[in-house]
């Protein structure tokens, strides 16, 4: 089950949910709407909107509700993980910068030997040669390799929970920023020992049968707004080790919650969207913001 978690809790350009472990124990507010988890941050002046999102969906995937509906239309702008600048090239360019090292082993020498038969189905089935792959670092290697499994699920960042929400707030001509830069993205992978990002590779080289029942109960998790089992997920030691959970997870929770309560500090509405384990379990943002004072209400 580790794959599409490993994915969801690490790879933030794509995916962020989980596959649940548990039967749905939600932690939605009584009498709110069935639909993915969304909070509410506010102050006299300020109304701040939460909601947990999926990177990549199918095609046509329902998600909205009302309540999604109600506060999107209320809010004055967006605000995601990151913005990229419209440049296909740009994720790419960024990849080589931060992603190419002279020397390295080849890619399948930094796997467990069970794990080179796959990798090398995954390469086949991907449109990237070998020897690309093996003149990346562990981590941009195993971010290229995501696509693959994206391929294999039928998902794409394109249907997004982000793509939509950005399609929307252009046409009203609102305003969209990013609480973080696409190169800070790449630079918190870069900056992981050798060790925890061979850990990552592994766990993105799997049999493609094993990720489609997960990911399939991982989407209704996310639409229901089980919190419970997606939490679950990213506390589990299997599929994050403290490095990665402390440079991906906790380390940008904290800065995310610290300029949503500077936020608070000027008036307006303002819409959040972020990867759904960003917003539960033990280092959540609104855990962060709850020790700076601030109450994030459940309300969907």
């Amino acid at each position: 089950m580790k794959t599409l978690t490993t994915i969801a809790a690490l790879f933030a350009l794509f995916l962020s949910a989980c596959a649940p472990t548990t039967t749905a124990t939600t932690a939605r507010p009584a009498g709110a709407a069935e639909g993915p988890a969304m909070w509410r941050v506010a102050d006299e002046d300020t109304t701040i909107w939460l909601l947990g999102t999926i990177h990549a969906l199918p095609q046509g995937y329902q998600w909205r509700t009302p309540a999604i509906d109600d506060a999107i239309d209320a809010s004055d702008e967006l605000v995601l993980e990151t913005v990229l600048s419209g440049d296909p090239g740009e994720a790419a360019g960024l990849l080589m910068r931060f992603g190419v090292s002279p020397n390295l082993p080849p890619l399948a020498q930094r796997l467990p030997a069970e794990s080179r038969p796959v990798l090398g189905a995954m390469i086949a089935r991907g449109s990237l040669p070998e020897s690309l792959l093996n003149g990346l670092e562990s981590w941009a290697a195993g971010l290229m390799l995501v696509g693959v499994t994206l391929s294999d699920l039928d998902v794409n960042p394109n249907n997004g929970v982000e793509e939509q929400l950005q399609q929307r707030f252009r046409l009203a001509e609102k305003p969209i920023s990013g609480m973080e830069t696409p190169a800070a993205q790449f630079g918190y992978f870069d900056g992981l020992s050798e060790e925890a990002q061979r850990f990552f590779l592994t766990t993105i080289v799997q049999e493609p049968d094993d990720v489609r029942s997960e990911f399939a109960a991982m989407l209704e998790a996310w639409r229901v707004g089980d919190e419970a089992a997606i939490a679950a997920t990213f506390d589990d030691d299997l599929v994050m080790s403290d490095e990665l959970r402390n440079a991906l997870l906790t380390r940008r929770n904290v800065d995310w919650a610290g300029q949503i309560a500077a936020r608070l500090d000027e008036p307006g509405t303002v819409f959040v969207a972020v990867g759904a384990g960003h917003l539960v379990g033990r280092d959540s943002v609104q855990h962060f913001l709850q020790r700076r004072g601030i109450e994030a209400v459940r309300v969907q």
